[in-house]
């Protein structure tokens, strides 16, 4: 048979790299991505891009952590490389602080990332309010620069981009073999996912270059992320907000938060507000699907709703995704062969 056609639907970092393990993996598809955003965008332009898991409570925990493993993975070899400047991925030290210890003192991700180990009563110091401390390095990626270079990557293999809103997968079913459904919180209305909600998110991005380490407070609603050139402040969790419109009272509210654990931030310049809207479920949808239409079948592949943890698994579930399309194209093949025979 030819080339099989495949089509990404979803241009930020889901879809991106889903469509480069795709490329890695089935080097004899032909691969399109058909978004109607591009960096810088997309919601994942907005995203802080911290390699922290967030858990998902539907999905064992063996499987969360092969994701983060194998993205964690990736992104330190990048870090590695000559590259590490143009992906803007680089490694960051630093804390997550809590005001009373958690139940779970050593996190089920804590041997991926670099050096994890509990405070000390001087580090803690540093922090009055709290009382039980983690101390380690993991990675960030500065989310334009990041997507860029995932998309000058995919260029290089050969794969088209175009920018088109798909509001319908069975648009698709004449032009391609095989569906690929990155389309995060779109997911909710192309494919009637009720399962699907935003979870909204306000982050502030200043110029405060002194600041080096990351503090996390251990609720997930305050922290500091220091990137290559700007410092990431948040946030806010706000379920079915679907607003983009940034709010000046939280922006006062996160700003104050995140001097209460970083006092010189009150000497940062130049804050920037910005508000994405998070694809979350209990679980994340990956799976193959096959879509049927007076007698008519659509292979297609979902790969969305990771919620705040997309960048700390997006490698990890783009290989699995990757793996489905390979299912795909197999079964396309074996029913080409039958055809003939």
């Amino acid at each position: 048979m030819a080339a099989p056609k495949v089509a990404v639907i979803g241009a930020g970092v889901i879809g991106l790299s889903t469509a480069l393990c795709i490329v890695e993996t089935c080097p004899s598809s032909s691969v399109t991505i058909l978004s109607d955003q591009f960096s810088p965008n997309t919601m994942s332009d907005v995203a802080a891009g911290m390699l922290i898991p967030h858990t998902y409570p539907d999905t064992p925990i063996h499987v969360q952590k092969q994701w983060f493993k194998e993205t964690f993975t990736y992104l330190f070899a990048i870090s590695n490389s000559a590259e590490a400047s143009e992906a803007g991925i680089h490694l960051v030290s630093g804390w997550q602080v809590f005001k009373s210890t958690p139940k779970e003192e050593l996190p089920f991700w804590s041997d991926v990332v670099l050096g994890f180990r509990p405070m000390s009563k001087p580090e803690l110091q540093k922090f009055p309010r709290h009382r039980f401390g983690q101390a380690f390095t993991t990675l960030k990626c500065d989310c334009p620069p990041y997507l860029l270079w995932l998309e000058k990557r995919l260029k290089a293999t050969g794969v088209q981009m175009y920018n088109r809103k798909v509001a319908d997968l069975w648009e698709l079913q004449r032009e391609y073999d095989i569906v690929v459904n990155c389309a995060g919180i779109g997911a909710h209305q192309l494919v009637g996912d009720k399962k699907l909600f935003p979870v909204r998110g306000q982050v502030l991005q200043v110029h405060a270059p002194w600041v080096k380490n990351f503090i996390r407070d251990g609720d997930g609603l305050t922290y500091i992320y220091p990137g290559i050139h700007r410092v990431t402040l948040g946030g806010t969790r706000e379920k079915d907000s679907w607003s983009l419109s940034p709010d000046p009272g939280t922006t006062r509210d996160i700003f104050d938060r995140c001097c209460s654990l970083e006092a010189s931030l009150q000497e940062a310049q130049d804050i920037r507000v910005k508000v994405g809207l998070r694809p979350s479920r209990h679980r994340v949808r990956l799976q193959r699907e096959v879509l049927s239409q007076g007698g008519v079948k659509l292979l297609v592949v979902h790969n969305y709703g990771h919620g705040a943890g997309g960048f700390s698994v997006h490698r990890g579930t783009a290989k699995e995704a990757a793996r489905l399309v390979g299912e795909c194209i197999a079964a396309l093949r074996g029913s080409s062969s039958r055809a003939k025979l």
